[in-house]
């Protein structure tokens, strides 16, 4: 069974953008989540993160899984 993501970033982020684009090469379903306009967002993101304002955070939905930054 694949695992479905969410990546907590920002637009103007590189590794958010390296993130998503490496999701889709690999065709890994994910869900984007920009914290920058979606305060109900960040506020998630900073649960996943323990506070911690470091994006992008990626979360395994299916296994619970949080990583915090990426770099491949």
């Amino acid at each position: 069974m694949s695992s479905h993501y969410m990546i907590f970033g920002k637009d103007d982020c590189p590794y958010t953008q390296k993130a998503r684009t490496d999701f889709k090469k690999q065709c890994k379903p994910f869900i984007y989540v920009n914290v920058d306009n979606n305060p109900h967002g960040l506020e998630k993101m900073l649960e996943y993160s323990e506070g911690q304002y470091i994006v992008p955070v990626i979360v395994d939905v299916d296994k619970g899984d949080v990583v915090i930054g990426y770099t491949d």
